[in-house]
This record gives structure tokens, C-alpha cells and sequence, in this order.
């Protein structure tokens, strides 16, 4: 009887709100076309999703009730200026599914509310009816069920009674069951589905990797300044004083000369061993010249004649010669990828130019080094490519090498730089 109460309750109270649900569908739509018309709307759309998201809210809330489960408010909270707010409301998929949920409501929830209200309804009026039978004339005899006149109290009675047990008996193995499938189906159709949870956690993920990267980044740039600064200057001053001290020794000191002159080398070959593990982990050029000009210095350097281009297309506006701010691990990348790059053509493609080429479109940047060179790069006996593609995946990107036999070589790497 519980259930049955239960049931009962949820559905006729959800009737009148699935009428009113009705007007939802014309005034959004004469609100969306007054933004086109009169301008009114530019400013009552957005607010008007707002309202559905709450009376939408409202039921889903009373269908987990019902159901006892728990489920996770959705708000809608507009931001600043019409157009954000405009960007908010056609860019969120909690929006269109609002939308949906209305047209699911009306056919639904109008349905089986008067599928409850038949199935209660009709067991009360014959009780309330059925005493009355004597008002009617005899002629024109009550009629109750399925049209079968009652013509006495015992007629009246056995039809009070029979409607009380029969349509008892359906409603109280219908009406829980019909409310069960109504709830579910409005928790189910405002929540998202198991495709748009998954992007939506891809997303958190992919944003958060972002964010260690940087996070890796200022800390190797941090452990490269420490190093540069403070471990480096050490060494060296270590290494002067050697120095200083060999140069005092008379001719004669021996033994000592000679552990004085390996202390001296070995702390050169710490400084050049330290530098090269600087230069892997976070070249200093990129903190004191950026990317720009750490790739001008790095082309000046190599061992073939290579030039530098960069655009940043971002912005509606193409801007040649820079980038623009980029992450720094997308830095780092970029000019390990070139440098590998360009070591690769001065070593094994006898190359006579190399092309580097970068490309900021958006949220992306393009990497393209072309050369010149005899082509046929084998990723197979370890080239530097492998490297790359493995420095390329940590950020997601992409890596395309074409180096047919004969040249040219062209390596197009994808590297995704939104902040």
C-alpha cells in the first residue's frame, strides 16, 4: 500500500507540472526569435535556460527522491556580458538537454498521470457514485464499469465492490511500476550519458597533464638555475683554484703535482658533464631568449645551412616572425625536436638546406624541418626520430615523417599549446 501511495502521489503531482511543461517549448522559441527581431530576446534567452534548467532541476530532484538515489546538482550560472552568456548557453550540453527533457516530459509525464488518475480515480467515483443509484431515473439507470446499470442496492454494491477490488488490484501492481518508469526515465534523460562522462573526464585529464607539464617545466627550469647558479659556480671556482694552486707547485712537487693536475681535469670534465645535463633537461637559451631566439641561435649553429620561419595564426590575424606565449613544455619540445632534427640532416642526409618551419594555429603548433638531403630514414636502427615520437606523445601530439629514398626528408610534428 506504501508503494501504491507513493506511486500515486509522484504521478499526480507530476500531471499538472508536465501541463505546464507544455508552454516550455513556444516561449523558448519566441524568446530565441525575439533576439533576431526585437533584440529582447539577446538578453531574456539566456535567462530563460536558466529558469528551465531549474524546473527541470525540480523534477529531477523529486524522480531521485522517488528512485532513492543520489545525483549531482547541475547549476547554471550565467557569466559576465551577452555574449559570454550567449557562448555559455549554445556551447553547454546541459543546455540541449534540458531541451529534450521538456519534449520527453510532455510525453511522459501527461501519459501517466492520467494513467494514475484512471487507475485511482475510478475505484473512488464508483464508491461515491454507487450509493447514489435511487437519484437517477429508472429510465436512465446509473451506469458504472463498462456501462452496466445499476438498478439496486445490490447491484450498487456488488459494483462498488468489484471496482474497489479489481481496479485495486491494478493499481496497486501498476501504478509503482509506471512511476519507476517515469523517474528513471527523468533522471536518465538529465543525466549525461557514458560517451559525453567519458569525453568530459578526457577533458579533466587532458587539462590536467597540462598542467603537470608546466608544472614540470618551471621545476626543471627552477632545477636549471639552481644548477647554472649555484653548483656550476662552485665548480668552477673549484676548478680555478686547481688551477691556481698547480701553477704555484714547484717542478719538483711530484706526486702531489700529479693528484693536483687530476683534481683540475676531473673538475673540468664535472663542469662539462653538468652543462650537458643542463642543456638536456632545460636549455638556458629558451629561459634567456625564448623560443624565438633560442631557435635562431640553435639554426646559426648547425652544421647546414638552415633557416628559421614563424607565424602565429591565432588571433584572426597572421603575425610572421613570432609565437607568441607558449608553454614552456611545448618550448622545450620544439626546440629538442629541431635540434634533433637538424642534427640528423648535418650527420646522415648530406643535406645542402634544411627549412624549419613553425606554425601557431589556435590552440596547436606546427613543427616542420624539410631538408634537401638523400631521404630513406630507417626508424628502425634508432634514429632520432624515435626520440622525437617519444617526447611528442608525453604532450599528445602527432609525428609525421616522410623520407622517401632519394629525399627529401620531412618531419611535421603536431604539438597541442592551449594554455
Amino acid at each position: 500500500m506504501r508503494k501504491l501511495l507513493r506511486g500515486t502521489r509522484y504521478l499526480l503531482a507530476g500531471l499538472p507540472s508536465a501541463i505546464a511543461t507544455l508552454l516550455a517549448p513556444p516561449l523558448l522559441a519566441a524568446v530565441a526569435l525575439s533576439s533576431g527581431l526585437a533584440g529582447l530576446g539577446l538578453f531574456a534567452f539566456p535567462r530563460a535556460t536558466v529558469v528551465l534548467r531549474r524546473w527541470a532541476e525540480w523534477h529531477r530532484r523529486r524522480a531521485a527522491a522517488y528512485l532513492g538515489v543520489t545525483i549531482t546538482p547541475r547549476d547554471l550560472v550565467l557569466g559576465k556580458g551577452l555574449r559570454a552568456q550567449w557562448r555559455q548557453v549554445l556551447d553547454d550540453p546541459e543546455v540541449r538537454r534540458d531541451a529534450r527533457w521538456t519534449l520527453r516530459q510532455i510525453a511522459t509525464g501527461i501519459p501517466a498521470g492520467l494513467a494514475a488518475l484512471a487507475l485511482v480515480g475510478t475505484p473512488v467515483l464508483t464508491v461515491v457514485a454507487a450509493p447514489l443509484w435511487w437519484l437517477f431515473p429508472a429510465d436512465e439507470p446509473l451506469r458504472l464499469l463498462a456501462g452496466i446499470p445499476v438498478t439496486g442496492w445490490g447491484s450498487a454494491l456488488g459494483l462498488a465492490a468489484g471496482s474497489v477490488a479489481g481496479f485495486g488490484a491494478l493499481s496497486w501492481w501498476a501504478v509503482p511500476r509506471l512511476a519507476g518508469f517515469h523517474a528513471r526515465g527523468c533522471v536518465a534523460a538529465l543525466e549525461p550519458t557514458a560517451e559525453e562522462l567519458l569525453t568530459e573526464r578526457v577533458g579533466e585529464l587532458t587539462e590536467s597533464r597540462a598542467g603537470v607539464l608546466d608544472a614540470h617545466g618551471a621545476e626543471l627550469r627552477r632545477i636549471e638555475r639552481d644548477l647554472h647558479d649555484g653548483t656550476q659556480a662552485r665548480l668552477v671556482a673549484i676548478a680555478m683554484r686547481l688551477g691556481v694552486a698547480r701553477e704555484s707547485l714547484p717542478d719538483d712537487a711530484g706526486a702531489l703535482a700529479k693528484l693536483l693536475q687530476e683534481a683540475h681535469e676531473g673538475a673540468e670534465e664535472a663542469m662539462t658533464e653538468l652543462r650537458e645535463v643542463i642543456r638536456t633537461m632545460y636549455p638556458p637559451i629558451l629561459a634567456d631568449r625564448g623560443l624565438d631566439g633560442a631557435l635562431a641561435a640553435l639554426t646559426a649553429g648547425a652544421g647546414v645551412p638552415a633557416e628559421v620561419e614563424l607565424q602565429d595564426l591565432s588571433a584572426g590575424a597572421a603575425r610572421a616572425g613570432e609565437l607568441g606565449k607558449l608553454p614552456a613544455s611545448v618550448e622545450a619540445a620544439a626546440y629538442f625536436i629541431v635540434a634533433e632534427t637538424l642534427t640528423n640532416a648535418a650527420k646522415h642526409s648530406g643535406a645542402t638546406r634544411v627549412l624549419v618551419r613553425l606554425t601557431r594555429d589556435g590552440g596547436r603548433l606546427l613543427v616542420e624541418v624539410t631538408d634537401d638531403g638523400i631521404g630513406g630514414v630507417n626508424e628502425a636502427l634508432g634514429t632520432g626520430v624515435v626520440g622525437i615520437r617519444r617526447r611528442v606523445a608525453a604532450l599528445d601530439g602527432t609525428v609525421l615523417v616522410s623520407s622517401p629514398a632519394g629525399g627529401p626528408t620531412a618531419i611535421t610534428v603536431e604539438l597541442p599549446c592551449a594554455s
